[in-house]
């Protein structure tokens, strides 16, 4: 049986073969002294007789564990064997690669229609997946990029892989990939496209580092770092695969890196941005107001209409910093964030403030121009950029 697709498959109905793992597990822990385990292909782990059970031998064996149960436990929620697809059945204490999550947002801000539905259920920690048995958003591992695939800079550079080097005439790897190129293929001297594909890095990073859950960056993404296209660079021990340290020092990966370092020191500062509560959009009628609302660009409320509309890209975005904290019913004290998104390929008009909120402060962007907002209250947004507006409450 080789459910991995790499042979190693472990029968962990099996008693000795547990002990085994649970053992290992144990030492790598109390003598290696590591934090936690990222497990691929994780779904073999609670596969039982009758097919995968989040109530398996080893799953419940780690639950139990006064050493494993305290330690990060995080899956790569498929294999490919049988119901290999897993994604949101773990057990609580386990956090779960989200691919739903990585694929809507790459194809958001490739400009695919259709998209604001699923991403809305992405963006606010996945709650139709993770939102049981006690999960918190942060069971929700968000990515962009991993060691498998595209890295951040190849993903907005390359319409197709290129795998050639690994001596597989280019069949390896994924070939549905979510990318695009922006005009050339690969490298290019043409300022106007390595501009926008900076932007659409800088976008896609921002989209990861304000979403809920707990965000996973890819090393080397922070600079935009590239393996030339090719996308399953496990073989490639070379410079292709190394990150270039001296590339990573020049202005430009420099200054996105310093965009990196700007959006996670804001999910640091503002707890809205990381709530261990998933947020629900309900109305408050005590409160008198949600905890996060949905608009249109002109600021109306998205109706089912809108929702639906495929053309319909550009997104508002308002967090409520008075909404609950915790259970009890009290309003919160935080800043409210006002996050807009323009995947359009034109520049779009904003107005998120209202008679209780007003936004009036850029905390983050990916456009290198500065935005202010006009006599009307609106913001314009260059085309494929996102913006971050905190506010001082007007009520």
């Amino acid at each position: 049986i080789n459910d991995t697709g790499t042979g190693n498959t472990f029968d962990l109905t099996n008693a000795g073969a547990l002990r085994m793992v649970m053992d290992s597990l144990r030492y790598w822990v109390t003598e290696m002294r590591v934090d936690g385990f990222r497990f691929d292909l994780a779904t073999i782990l609670g596969r039982e007789r009758h097919g995968f059970d989040p109530s398996g031998s080893f799953l419940d064996a780690v639950r139990q564990d006064p050493v494993l149960s305290q330690v990060k436990l995080i899956a790569e929620p498929w294999d490919i064997g049988p119901g290999g697809y897993q994604l949101g059945q773990f057990p609580p204490g386990w956090a779960e690669w989200n691919d739903r999550f990585r694929d809507t947002t790459r194809a958001l801000w490739r400009g695919d229609a259709g998209q604001l539905p699923e991403f809305a259920a992405r963006f606010t920690g996945s709650a139709d997946l993770f939102d049981h048995h006690g999960r918190r958003p942060s069971a929700s591992i968000n990515l962009v990029t991993a060691h498998d695939g595209y890295t951040l800079h190849d993903l907005v550079s390359y319409n197709d892989r290129h795998n050639e080097a690994n001596g597989e005439d280019n069949r390896d790897g994924h070939s549905h990939n979510l990318s695009c190129n922006h005009g050339v293929e690969g490298d290019t001297d043409d300022a106007g496209i390595l501009a926008l594909r900076s932007r659409q890095m800088r976008n896609l990073l921002g989209t990861l580092l304000l979403a809920q859950g707990t965000p996973m960056l890819l090393a080397g993404d922070e600079f935009g770092h590239s393996q030339q296209g090719n996308n399953n660079a496990y073989c490639q021990d070379n410079p292709l695969s190394w990150i270039d340290w001296e590339r990573a020092a020049q202005p430009g990966p420099q200054a996105q890196a310093a965009f990196v370092r700007r959006a996670l020191a804001l999910r640091r500062r503002y707890g809205l941005l990381r709530r261990n509560r998933f947020l629900t959009g309900d109305f408050d009628a005590s409160l008198g107001m949600r905890d996060i609302e949905w608009r249109r660009p002109d600021g109306e409320p998205m109706g089912e209409g809108d929702w639906h509309n495929p053309e319909l890209r550009a997104l508002l975005i308002v967090l409520d910093g008075r909404s609950p904290d915790s259970g009890l019913r009290e309003p919160g004290r935080h800043v409210s964030l006002a996050l807009l998104l323009n995947p359009n390929e034109q520049e779009q008009r904003f107005r998120p403030s209202d008679e209780t909120l007003s936004f009036r402060r850029v905390v983050l962007q990916t456009d290198d121009a500065p935005l202010e907002m006009d006599e009307e209250g609106q913001w314009t947004l260059p085309a494929r950029s996102l913006c971050l507006l905190a506010s001082s409450s007007a009520g």
